[in-house]
This record gives C-alpha cells, structure tokens and sequence, in this order.
C-alpha cells in the first residue's frame, strides 16, 4: 500500500492536476448529460448507466496518479513486446465465446466477461498501447531520418496492421479509423514530409475506388453514402437520407436544431426524454452531443467542445515540454486521439461524417472508454512530471 501512497505524494507534487481538473470537468458534464439521456429508460437500467459512469470515473482518476508515476518510456523500453502481445491478444480474444456486438451493426467489438460488471472492448483499450508501441518506434527511426521511405514504411506497416486487426476480429471501421487518425497527427508532428501524407490519401482514394463495387450494398458502405447524398442535396434518396441509412443522422441534427441558442431546458429536451425507441437514438452514446445541444442549445455545445478543447491543448502543451521525441510522440498521439474523436463524433451528430459509432470521450457513457481517456491523459501527466526544467530546455534548443 505504501507503493500506492507514494504515488499519490509524487502526483500531488509534481502532478498536472490541471489536466486532471479539465477531464473531470469534462466528466462531470457528461454525467449531467448522461443523467437526462437515460431517464427514458427503465429506473433500474438509468441507475445502472449512471453507477457504472461513475464508478468508471472514479477509477479512472485512481488510474490516472497511478500511471502518473510510471516512467513511460522506461516501462515502453522494457515491455514493448508485451504491450504489443497484449494489444493482439486483447483483440483476438474477441474470436472466442467472449466476443459480442451488435447484431443490426454487425460489429463484435466487445468482450462479455463472466462476473465482470460491463463489458470490455479490447481495440479501446488498444489505443493505450498503441500510441506508446508507435512513438517509441518512430524514435527510433528518426536517428536515421523519419521520412526515408523505409521508415515511413514501417509505422505505415504498423498501423496497417492494427487497422487490419480491428476490421477483421470486430469490424469495427470507425475505430479502425481512430488509429490511422492517430498515425496522421503523430507522423505529422514526427516531422514526416506532406508528400507522404500526399502519396497516402492517393493510395486510400485508388483503394476505395477498387473495392467499391464490391462493398457499396453492404450497410456501412450506405452510411457513407447517404452523408454525401445529404451534402449534395440528392432528392432521389430523400427517403434512404431520412428514414433509412440517414434515421439516426436526422433524427440528430433535428435535436440539435429544436435547441436553438440557449436550448429547450435540462431535462426537457423532446426528443431526449421521449419514451419511444424510434426517438433520438444512442442518446447516452454516440448522440450524446445531440442532447447537449437539445437541452442546453448552441451556449452548451460550445461549452462541451471547449471543455474538450482545454484537455487537448493541454497534451499539445505538455509534448512541446516534453524531455525527449519519444516522450512528445506520446503525448501528441493522445491528443490526435482526442481530436479524432470528437471530430468524428460531432461530425456524425452534424449529418457531416458517416455514423462509425464512435462515443464523445469524457462525455459518452462506456466504462472502458472513459478508464482509458483517463489512462492515457495520466500518461500525458507522467510526461509533464518528467519535463525539462525551463532553463535546461532553452539550452537544449541552442
């Protein structure tokens, strides 16, 4: 126990406490919001919803001072064979009795663990590995230079090979989509020349190009196309735009439109405290920000997003004081993560991006996903622990 004592003295010490507060500034909102979103429910499974959050939160800042204190790229050194064995195995467990999804979805992203209390989805808890698995190889390379082809190659090669992982034990796309979101801020901050960047979109383009005819009648491939029929204003697929493929992206941005500027009122949302299932869907989830901008209007979502904002900065902050490149890899693959996230999410609730089912981190419910927001931001936090005193720091840049 004392190990654990000592953790929270160096925490309260040297700690970024800030970053700890805007997080759970951020949770709280979502707890708020999660609370209204839920109460269509039956009381026992509102209550469930709202014990599991918090149980989530409150472990997740225990989490958080505890991987406040770990040398990271200490531990990355020592362990990168076991982060990666755990990041495959994590994920092909999901081939097992273990695995669960969504029927309607077709996904199996989730782990059902016997006498565990929720459910567990491994390419989440993933991403913690990942980002550190990816900066400590892009350390690595950039003594020889981060841009040679061969290099570019390998962290490509990585990241295709988790984005394969996850198609193919959860097809799970819009997380697949996360960590090639994450590979872009990264490499970019990495210093990897824009004619990679260039040569990629061209490749991913000629590749969808290909596989199109043989994918366009599956359901997620109608998710796409559906958002770019609404951009467009194509009136031959009104019906598949609103009441098909598009039902849960209308029935979003009309939530978020009722709101107005101040919104409609908390716990008063329509939309949002309607008992009927063919109401506002995924309201606790994916379309939670539907229901901040229902019941708190344009003034709350901008509230939310700012909430958001300062946790990202705040990682962009950190990695520019980070001691070491390896050190700012991590902290700005956690904030590629972050914008990934709500970029896609908020585009999802906008009819601007297809919906992937990727949840609003901090704010969504799922206990997994907010252990792990809080895992990987006191990862952010071991690194501000470990940054280069001011003076030191202007030398280095000498």
């Amino acid at each position: 126990m004392s190990w654990f004592i000592d953790s929270i003295r160096a925490f309260l010490d040297r700690g970024d406490r800030l970053l700890l507060a805007f997080c759970l500034a951020a949770s709280g909102f979502g707890l708020v919001l999660i609370y209204s979103a839920t109460r269509w429910m039956e009381p026992s499974a509102g209550l469930r919803c709202m014990l599991v959050q918090s149980v989530a939160i409150i472990l997740g800042v225990l989490v958080y001072i505890l991987m406040s204190s770990v040398d990271i790229e200490l531990f990355t050194e020592k362990s990168w064979k076991l982060l990666f064995l755990f990041s495959l195995g994590i994920n092909l467990l999901l081939f097992t009795p273990l695995g669960t999804g969504a029927e309607e979805t077709g996904n199996n992203s989730w782990l059902d663990i016997p006498g565990f209390p929720v459910n567990l989805q491994p390419a989440e808890l993933a991403k913690l590995t990942f980002v550190l698995l990816l900066a400590w190889q892009m350390n690595r390379l950039k003594e020889k230079g981060i841009s040679r082809p061969d290099s570019v190659f390998q962290i490509a090669g990585h990241t295709l090979f988790m984005f394969a992982l996850i198609a193919v034990t959860s097809g799970d796309f819009g997380m697949g989509l996360t960590y090639l979101l994450i590979f872009a801020v990264m490499a970019w901050a990495g210093g990897v020349k824009k004619r990679w960047f260039l040569i990629g979109i061209v490749l991913c383009a000629a590749a969808v190009i290909l596989i199109w005819p043989h994918i366009s009648d599956k359901y997620f491939a109608k998710r796409f196309t559906v958002v770019i029929d609404h951009i467009t204003g194509n009136p031959n697929t009104v019906y598949e735009q609103t009441q098909e493929a598009g039902w849960q992206q209308t029935r979003s941005i009309l939530a978020i439109g009722s709101g107005g500027l101040t919104g409609m009122g908390y716990l008063q949302g329509i939309q949002t405290q309607s008992k009927s299932e063919s109401s506002l869907p995924a309201r606790h989830t994916d379309e939670i920000f539907a229901v901040c901008g229902e019941e708190f209007g344009l003034v709350g979502c901008c509230l939310l997003l700012f909430l958001l904002a300062l946790i990202i900065l705040r990682c962009i902050w950190v990695a520019r004081r980070a001691c070491s490149s390896q050190s700012a890899f991590i902290a700005m693959g956690y904030a590629g993560m972050l914008m990934a996230q709500v970029g896609v999410n908020v585009g999802m609730c906008l009819y601007i991006f297809p919906v992937v089912g990727l949840t609003l981190p901090f704010i969504s419910y799922g206990g997994s996903s907010i252990v792990t927001m809080f895992a990987a931001m006191g990862i952010v936090s071991s690194i501000k622990m470990r940054s280069l005193p001011s003076w030191l720091r202007d030398r280095s840049q000498l």
